[in-house]
């Protein structure tokens, strides 16, 4: 069978796969054909009838995934590193950037103003290098893509920033990307439409320290890890049995509406696995009995404390890879599928499942001087 493979850069990878093999054969080609060794924080994803994106298991075989025949893919960031610093090689960081950016452009990861100009300034640096005027001219920044709704005010702070850098290499620059990007409230949150015992319609966000839970693009709660003692689901309904408080004596379940059983078991699977991934040292083995009750799924790569581990034994020159042009405007596409006509994206092609803002300086200011 042909699978074909979105990667982060924009580019498509296609390879012929046995018709039987499972995930894991066909992720290992793909990061094979990137040169990519510190692979357990990727993934594949992959649409399924409902148009929804799930992620692709390895240890299954791809024809019972992607029952709609076309073994269409995209290579994506699955697990968002904490602390990208810990990441043994260049190249690892570089495809978080990639990453990054593209949540950045489809709003998935909501910035300031601020935030935008300093993360889009290291992206030139990464990709261009050192400011050049004979080599660039004035206007350069309108050929790449900063944010949602770009703006020509945005693309001048870009350019006065960049200006700054002169002798920072693309690692350096990327490295400051990171470090930026993972103070956002955002970064790394997997969010999911539900609706609570009430019927008020919220969002549940899936990230490395827990589950977080918004109301009105605002957080409202957050249960972490450690607090969470069972995950479940059941038809539409996805429950969390939360560990008793300090001056509480018994423990509490809490339980949210999906938008269908789908919905619901992609959730928990979202769950389990960064439960995982983040807070084990290594996967729980599968339960013996012959016969078990509810699903059988299990995280079955490795978790983040092994990854690290075998990071640091990783032993080979730096490999040299082109830092791509991906983000430059071509042509602008929606998430909804059409294409935009000039370098500013409306707001109109946002997904509606972006729901979460930042409440920054810059818009406190604003609301203040309308008073």
């Amino acid at each position: 069978m042909q699978a074909k493979v979105k990667v982060l850069d924009g580019s498509e990878y296609t390879c012929e796969v046995e018709k039987r093999s499972k995930g894991q054969v066909l992720f290992n080609k793909v990061c094979e054909h990137l040169n990519l060794l510190e692979k357990d924080y990727f993934g594949l994803t992959y649409s399924d009838s409902e148009n929804q994106k799930n992620w692709l298991d390895p240890s299954k075989e791809i024809k019972k995934q992607t029952r709609n025949g076309a073994w269409h893919f995209s290579f994506n960031v699955k697990f968002y590193p904490p602390d990208p610093s810990q990441l043994s090689e260049d190249i690892t960081r570089y495809y978080l950037c990639l990453q990054l950016r593209d949540d950045i452009v489809c709003g998935r990861l909501p910035c300031s103003f601020v935030t935008l100009a300093l993360l889009g300034s290291y992206s030139v640096q990464s990709e261009l290098g050192d400011y050049d005027p004979e080599e660039y001219g004035s206007e350069y920044a309108n050929e790449f893509r900063f944010a949602p709704n770009q703006t020509k005010e945005l693309e001048d702070k870009v350019v006065e920033l960049h200006k700054s850098y002169r002798g920072m290499t693309p690692a350096e620059a990327e490295m400051h990307f990171l470090e930026n990007a993972k103070k956002l409230s955002m970064y790394g949150v997997d969010l999911h439409h539900a609706k609570d015992s009430e019927g008020v319609e919220i969002m549940l966000g899936v990230c490395a320290s827990g589950l977080l839970i918004y109301r009105d693009r605002l957080r409202i709660n957050r249960f972490a890890w450690p607090k969470v003692l069972k995950i479940s689901y059941k038809r539409n309904n996805f429950y969390i049995k939360i560990r008793p408080g300090e001056f509480e004596q018994f423990e509490s379940t809490i339980g949210f509406k999906l938008p269908n059983h789908r919905a619901a078991k992609r959730l928990w699977k979202v769950c389990v696995e960064h439960h995982t991934f983040f807070r084990l040292l290594m996967p729980e083995a599968p339960p013996k009995k012959f016969l078990t009750l509810g699903s059988k799924f299990r995280y079955s790569g490795r978790t983040q404390a092994q990854s690290r581990r075998a990071s640091a034994l990783i032993d080979r020159p730096a490999p040299y890879f082109e830092r791509s042009s991906s983000k430059r405007y071509t042509m602008s596409r929606s998430l909804d599928g059409e294409v935009g006509s000039g370098p500013y994206i409306t707001a109109k092609g946002i997904s509606q499942t972006n729901l979460i803002t930042t409440v920054t300086p810059e818009k406190k200011k604003k609301k203040k001087k309308k008073k």
